[in-house]
């Protein structure tokens, strides 16, 4: 299997970038994008040239380290899967690839396909925790959470914080990453007590460092995760709600 692959270079976040071509020969329809990255940088320092920068770490859709955009998609043509689970088979008779980061202001390129997205850690930073101190830790089960409360939780939790919903975003904003944490918090005991210095601090961070909100609804196509449109409404909610009541709650 013949694929013909276009490669962002950069070698540094100052400096120009461009496309490369490379050609795998040997791909094959089980191989994941980063497994055809890693084919391709076997052929690159084969022949003694650099290879192609990117990230991954565990490999299996739960971590979001490995986000790149390809032929302008943010992680690929699977819907709600990073890049990867995303394997050649998905790609139908495509022999032709464009790869390059994930395009935001929010992520400056570091260098090839990796980038910056350090503005999502400043984000958690912000408020995306519970520093609350509560003593010492209670029984599992004298915190009543219920059913229905606990399953919304879970669901808004699973963001992986990859960064393409803010990549997919014309106007690079991460209000679904920003509000499946606030939402996620504010469903849960644990988090209710800074609710309202939560929202205030977390909406601060997000409307220095992205883009409005546009309510294009692009970032939902593209989370892996499958986190909600309603997460976007949270974050008008909970800034309209601490706004109201105050930092305190």
């Amino acid at each position: 299997m013949r694929i013909e692959l276009e490669v962002w270079r950069q070698d540094g976040p100052a400096v120009e970038g461009r496309f490369e071509t490379h050609v795998v020969d040997d791909a094959t329809p089980e191989m994941s994008l980063l497994e055809l990255l890693d084919r391709l940088n076997d052929q690159i320092a084969a022949a003694g040239g650099e290879p192609v920068q990117f990230e991954s770490d565990c490999r299996e859709g739960a971590c979001g380290a490995c986000g790149v955009t390809v032929d302008d998609v943010p992680h690929g043509p699977l819907p709600r899967t990073p890049s990867c689970r995303q394997h050649l088979r998905a790609f139908g008779d495509v022999r032709r690839l464009r790869i390059e980061p994930l395009r935001s202001a929010a992520f400056p390129v570091v260098r090839d396909l990796v980038v910056d997205r350090s503005a999502l850690d400043r984000l958690i930073e912000a408020g995306g925790h519970v520093d609350i101190m509560t003593g010492t830790a209670p029984d599992a089960d004298d915190v009543l959470v219920g059913h229905d409360d606990a399953e919304s939780a879970l669901d808004f939790a699973a963001c992986i914080g990859c960064g393409a919903c803010v990549a997919a975003c014309p106007n690079g904003a991460a209000h679904l990453f920003t509000g499946a944490k606030l939402a996620h918090l504010a469903l849960l005991p644990h988090g209710k007590l800074e609710r309202g210095r939560r929202a205030k601090a977390m909406v601060e961070v997000l409307e220095t460092e992205f883009g409005p909100c546009g309510t294009y609804g692009a970032c939902v196509d593209v989370c892996p995760a499958g986190i909600p449109l309603a997460a976007v409404a949270a974050v008008h909610r909970e800034r309209l709600r601490g706004a109201f009541r105050g930092r305190a709650d």
